[in-house]
């Protein structure tokens, strides 16, 4: 690299930090004009950006513009009040306003020492949630549980599979990890299968039950009673069941995917 670096000041943070914020305003103000689906071409990026790094610096005008005219049409707009797949729009400007003091505070809470106030503000919080929810105290930071945020949902799918792995293999000794199984239905979301090969579970252990179309897709218990029942038989352990929970709106009821059995 060539030429001496320099962070910004104070007052170039403020004026930049300002630019930016327009930036955003004026994406948001106008997103339902952009195509929600992008347009571009598989590879279409590389014909539009160097093949090395640059070697000096640009004006942050020059970033965004190449952010306007290079970035913007690879987008698939998730936000846009067009966009009907996956998850539902979910940012704010709450959101990213929070999203900046947290990056610019950027601290790191793997233990209470390094940052006192993002430990105990993550199980305020989570406390409130569970709350809200009207879950049993069990999953209360004062009780046997307590919420921890997780990077993304396929993480949190790893988490409880290790944690409910390790749970039974106490039990059982480690050696019966040939032995464990999981079930879900065919409407679970891939990062189960993925966590599962990740926590050492046998693809052979893996279960994935035929949703009932007749139930709008609901997983029926007597079809997971028994599969369980069946396994339990060869002597095989059922550990995990993930429950997928389906809402459709129904004359102003919900349905909700039976999962009482475990």
């Amino acid at each position: 690299m060539e030429g001496e670096l320099k962070p910004m000041d104070a007052e170039q943070l403020r004026e930049y930090g300002h630019k930016m914020v327009d930036f955003i305003a004026d994406y948001y103000k106008n997103i339902e004009n952009f195509p929600v689906l992008s347009q571009v071409q598989p590879g279409y990026l590389r014909n539009l950006l160097p093949e090395t790094a640059p070697a000096h610096s640009e004006t942050l005008q020059d970033v965004l513009e190449d952010v306007q005219t290079k970035i913007l049409p690879g987008v698939t707009h998730w936000q846009s009040p067009d966009y009907f797949a996956y998850f539902p729009s979910n940012s704010s400007v709450a959101g990213f306003l929070g999203e900046m003091l947290s990056a610019g505070i950027n601290m790191v809470g793997f233990s209470w020492i390094t940052s006192p106030a993002a430990t105990e503000l993550e199980m305020i919080v989570l406390d409130w949630l569970a709350k809200a929810l009207k879950l049993p105290d069990e999953f209360l930071s004062t009780g046997q549980g307590g919420g921890v945020i997780q990077g993304t949902a396929s993480e949190a799918v790893l988490v409880v599979i290790l944690a409910a792995r390790d749970k039974v293999l106490r039990r059982v000794g480690k050696d019966a990890i040939s032995k464990l199984v999981v079930y879900c239905s065919d409407q679970t979301h891939s990062s189960l299968q993925k966590a599962c090969q990740i926590g050492g579970i046998y693809p052979e252990n893996f279960r994935v039950l035929k949703a009932d179309p007749s139930r709008d897709y609901a997983l029926s218990p007597d079809t997971l009673s028994e599969a369980v029942s069946h396994d339990m038989a060869t002597g095989l352990i059922p550990f995990f069941f993930c429950a997928t929970v389906r809402e459709i709106e129904k004359e102003d009821t919900m349905f909700i995917s039976p999962n009482h059995i475990f």
